[in-house]
């Protein structure tokens, strides 16, 4: 996918209502306050030897980066939110709400705008040396915990 597939994409979510329930749609879920989408994937590690891991991460990174950059034009500088205790709080027990709980199980650190009344971050999760590394945007109302 494109950057500006990536923007239209966000530019869907932040139209578009949200559900009363929890749902999939075609990019990713729904639920009461919020909408989180895949916007890239990669492939997982499990014959790697590490050296493509590396290569991947940076290549997310700048797509991030690269989308936050367009979105920063939009909005204004984004704010670096780092969401390592949210997920921390979370494997305690802590109630966190969604997108936040699972934007946090894989995403160190968020890009965050605050638009109308909605959120809009996008971040890169990797959740294990053998997952792929996703390219993730959530659009909420819900603040950030």
């Amino acid at each position: 996918m494109s950057t500006a597939q990536h923007l239209a994409t966000i530019d869907l979510l932040c139209a578009r209502p949200f559900p009363a329930g929890r749902t999939g749609s075609e990019v990713g879920t729904s639920g009461p306050g919020y909408h989180l989408a895949e916007l890239a994937s990669g492939e997982g590690f499990w014959a790697d030897d590490g050296t493509r891991r590396v290569t991947e991460a940076g290549q997310y990174e700048a797509e991030c980066a690269a989308l936050a950059s367009l979105l920063a034009a939009r909005w204004g500088e984004a704010q670096l939110v780092s969401l390592w205790s949210t997920r921390v709080r979370a494997g305690e027990g802590e109630e966190i709400p969604e997108p936040w709980r699972e934007l946090s199980d894989g995403v160190g650190h968020a890009h965050l705008w605050r638009t109308g009344s909605r959120w809009v971050a996008v971040g890169v999760s990797w959740q294990g040396d053998d997952q792929p590394f996703q390219l993730l945007a959530a659009v909420t109302e819900i603040d950030p915990p």
